[in-house]
């Protein structure tokens, strides 16, 4: 919507300066917009902004611009011609009906639907249009986990909604029909089971007329809205309104929800999002690496799903939700390389656990290699083998390889046989062989039956502390 003022001489400066807040990462360094065409409004502001602090502007979008990813990002769903990427409803949109129908079925009843839907819907300035009658815009693809981005405007009493995964709604109404409960607000998920959350968090909808933005992030069952930039759904389960006893298909269409009343629409952008890859790069997949952490969910960990849990493609614990128990892995490791990141928070404690059982004290039935703030004054007088990276007990770590409090490390613990080493931000703190190390008895005097096992499950082992982790990845050197 803001291209077009970038030839406006006088909305030009305007225009560039709006196109760089909503592109680049906000104050917490998330939110961004990446792809192709951010790419190219971006290279154009860059050309065009003048006036104070318009160097140090050009700098930060060139820095940004240096550090984006080359996948597709956001692509347009409407190219403010015509309808093209659209079709008509089907059987009222059961994606259980459609599904069973044949393909000749299908295309027959497809054509009938297309001319339906070019009597109802329509382009105008650059705007998708509903007139009131007919049926849902549908998009001709179909998509599973995404983000998607799209202006809306309703009249007054209107009523409409997003469907995901061709499942409803996302929620838009006026919020003056109290008598079917609009007062919430739109953005809800309106469909959703009554043991489940269905209302908004907040009223976040603009006055009747004006245009309103949402921006839905689905991923695996879970939906995020922000409607205007406010927070009003957050990390919510879809409930499958076609069939309540099985959970929302895992793709599906995007539509246009159409409900008897006028409705226009804009700017509709979509990214697909990735998630079975997360963290790893093109030379790691090469090499036979593979990730074990989705970002979305703990799907392929065991243990304490409650405490850990998934956000902003982070691994989290925190003591407001209990903050320990253990997390491991469904599969057991024999020889590896597992690559991870995590950011400590003052005085935080956790550990990863390797060769571990899912019972008992992984410190001592498997092995445990600390993680840990040891510069929190109250870890001034730990033994040698209790600081971060050290195999509890049994080898210490070199020390003073931490990066400070609040950033994220890097860390790599490799297991074959007997030998261990651990890297942290690019140095071994660790290099040894635990029978060496453990021949004449442990370092803390203790029994640690756990170094004679050969395979066990990896995990994160929780002391009540809150720290994130993220990245997480590993080679199986077993094969």
């Amino acid at each position: 919507y803001l291209e077009q003022f970038l030839d406006v001489t006088s909305l030009q400066q305007a225009a560039a300066r709006a196109i760089m807040r909503i592109a680049l990462p906000d104050s917490n360094g998330k939110n961004s917009f990446s792809g192709n065409k951010v790419r190219e409004l971006l290279n154009r502001v860059v050309a065009v902004i003048s006036g104070d602090e318009s160097d140090y502007d050009k700098i930060n979008i060139n820095n940004y611009l240096d550090k984006m990813s080359d996948e597709e990002g956001f692509v347009s769903m409407f190219n403010g011609k015509n309808l093209d990427g659209w079709q008509g409803m089907l059987l009222n949109g059961n994606p259980i009906r459609i599904s069973q129908l044949t393909e000749s079925e299908r295309a027959k009843a497809q054509e009938e639907a297309n001319k339906k839907m070019i009597e109802n819907w329509s382009v105008r300035d650059g705007q998708i249009i509903f007139n009131g009658h007919g049926a849902n815009l549908v998009s001709a693809k179909n998509y599973r986990d995404f983000e998607l981005i799209v202006d809306w405007k309703i009249t007054k009493k209107g009523d409409s909604g997003i469907y995901l995964r061709g499942t409803p709604q996302v929620q838009i109404w006026d919020t003056s029909r109290v008598e079917v409960g609009a007062q919430v607000g739109s953005g809800g998920l309106y469909n959703n089971n009554r043991d489940n959350i269905r209302d908004p968090l907040k009223v976040a909808d603009n006055p009747i007329e004006d245009w309103n933005t949402f921006r839905i992030t689905m991923i695996g069952e879970n939906v995020t809205v922000y409607l205007n930039g406010e927070l009003v759904v957050d990390n919510v389960r879809m409930d499958n309104y076609w069939d309540r006893s099985i959970p929302i298909f895992r793709e599906g269409t995007i539509e246009l929800q159409a409900h008897g009343n006028e409705l226009a629409f804009r700017d509709i952008w979509v990214k697909e999002i990735k998630t079975d890859e997360i963290g790893l790069t093109e030379e790691e997949k090469a090499e036979g690496f593979v990730s074990l952490f989705n970002g979305v969910n703990l799907d392929g960990w065991q243990g304490n799903t409650v405490d850990y849990f998934a956000q902003d493609g982070e691994m989290v614990v925190q003591p407001s939700r209990g903050g320990h128990g253990n997390i491991f892995t469904e599969k057991e490791y024999t020889d590896f390389i597992f690559r991870f990141e995590f950011q400590l928070t003052p005085g935080a404690n956790n550990g990863l656990g390797i060769r571990a059982p899912l019972t008992g004290d992984a410190a001592y039935q498997g092995m445990e290699i600390q993680i840990l703030d040891d510069t929190a004054p109250i870890y001034a007088k730990l033994h040698e083998y209790q600081y971060h990276g050290s195999v509890y007990g049994v080898i210490p770590a070199k020390r003073g390889y931490l990066k400070p409090v609040g950033e994220w490390n890097y860390e790599e613990v490799s297991m074959k046989g007997t030998r261990i080493k651990v890297t942290l931000n690019g140095t071994v703190i660790v290099d040894g062989d635990i029978a060496e190390a453990s021949k004449n008895g442990t370092l803390d005097g203790r029994d640690h039956p756990g170094l004679k096992r050969s395979k066990g499950y990896i995990g994160f082992l929780g002391h009540g502390s809150e720290l994130k982790f993220r990245n997480i990845r590993i080679k199986d050197l077993s094969n």
